[in-house]
Formats: structure tokens, sequence, C-alpha cells
């Protein structure tokens, strides 16, 4: 199954995996605090991020490319909070139908990587509409910030290598600074690991976890930010 049939068919297994990462509100808050703003949250997925941003958040716009994730982001924040500032909408990062101009802070959490990975033949022109379609949407003096994979399994960065050449963009044509953190999955046992990994990672992590044991899968990833 693609990675994107994942998304649409199996949104609950992939909601049960990242439940298990850390509380990203201080990253995000540390390089730009986002009360009363305007938020856009690109490739939302099932609330990793719209869950600690809509509490503060003045709006907050959720998008992706999959419609069951969103309805689980949808149900995640109107079990949490009784004044809904959100929407949810479903569009490709390449065209959004958001206004001009319109948000103070864009966030996207492992998302633009599906169309800048270099087994698109079009990678780097992708990258350059998404780019063009955040700075359209962002106000002046907005920040966009960006998270992607530098490696799960991995313990120190190891970014996969279809990806180097969009993370260089990144830094180096579109001007945005770079740190990495570490985004570990904490399971209470090695089979519980095991169960909710294998699905979305493949024979060659659930190796590794039997091999080593792991309770806690270690993963890092980059943040990439850029005030505009």
């Amino acid at each position: 199954m693609s990675t994107n049939g994942i998304y649409d068919k199996q949104a609950e297994a992939y909601e049960a995996m990242v439940s298990k990462q850390p509380d990203l509100s201080g990253i995000i808050h540390g390089i730009r605090p986002y009360e009363g703003l305007n938020v856009l949250d690109l490739g939302a997925g099932s609330g990793r991020l719209s869950m600690v941003l809509a509490r503060d958040a003045k709006s907050l716009i959720c998008t992706d490319i999959s419609e069951p994730m969103l309805n689980i982001l949808d149900d995640k924040l109107s079990e949490v909070y009784d004044s809904r500032n959100w929407t949810t909408v479903v569009a490709d990062h390449r065209s959004l139908p958001v206004d001009s101009s319109s948000v103070d802070l864009i966030v996207s959490g492992w998302s633009i990587s599906y169309l800048a990975d270099s087994s698109h033949e079009q990678w780097s022109d992708n990258l350059g509409l998404v780019m063009a379609e955040l700075q359209r949407v962002l106000r002046p003096g907005g920040t966009i910030l960006i998270l992607e994979t530098m490696g799960t399994g991995t313990e120190t960065p190891n970014p996969p290598d279809f990806l180097t050449g969009y993370y260089a963009q990144l830094e180096h044509r579109y001007g945005f600074s770079h740190q990495w953190i570490r985004t570990d999955y904490v399971f209470d046992t090695v089979e519980e690991a095991l169960q909710h990994t294998g699905f979305f990672f493949g024979e060659e992590l659930t190796d590794k976890i039997q091999a080593k044991q792991w309770s806690t899968v270690p993963e890092c990833a980059g943040i990439w930010w850029k005030h505009v």
C-alpha cells in the first residue's frame, strides 16, 4: 500500500502511532509565539500539530489531501475545545483555497516532502509551487515553520537520500534556518512498538526494533523556519 493509501485507509492506525510522539508546542512557540495569530497547518493530518496550536491561535486552517485524516483531526479537536476556531479543508499544497495575506504563521509537519522527494521528476518545480503559495497566503512579518524526517530508527540525523535535495533547497535557495530535534515514539512495550510501526515503516524498522528490543523508537526530525 502506498503512503497516501495508508493515510486514506489506515488513518486510525497512523494516529495511534504519532500519538506516541512528544508535544512540539514548546519548539514551535520558541520560534514564533502563536497566541492570537491566524495559523495555517499545511498537511495537518490527524492533528499532530493542530491539537496544540488550536488552544492559543486566533484561527486555525487545517489543510490535507486526505479527508479521512482531517475527519480524525476534527473529531479530536471537537472533543477538547468548546469554541470552534478551526476549519478543515481538503487541498493540495500547490493550490491552496486560502486568501492571500491572511495568515501569520504557517506550520507544516512531515508533509511537503511527499511532493519534493527526488523520485518525482518535477520535485523542484513542486517545491517552487508550494513555496509560492506559502508566500502568497502569509502576511508580511509572518513565519513559515517546516518539520520533516531526519531518520526513523536512528539516534542522530540520517536523512533519506531522496530528501537531501529538498532540504538543501530550503536552506540555500529559500533561505530557511535549520536545526534538528528528537521526536521519539514512546511505547509501553516492544510488542506495542512493533504493532504500531510496521504498517508504516516496514520490516527494516521492525527488524531493528526486535533486535534492539526498543520500546522507545528513536527518531530525528529537522526544523526549518523563515521569518518573512
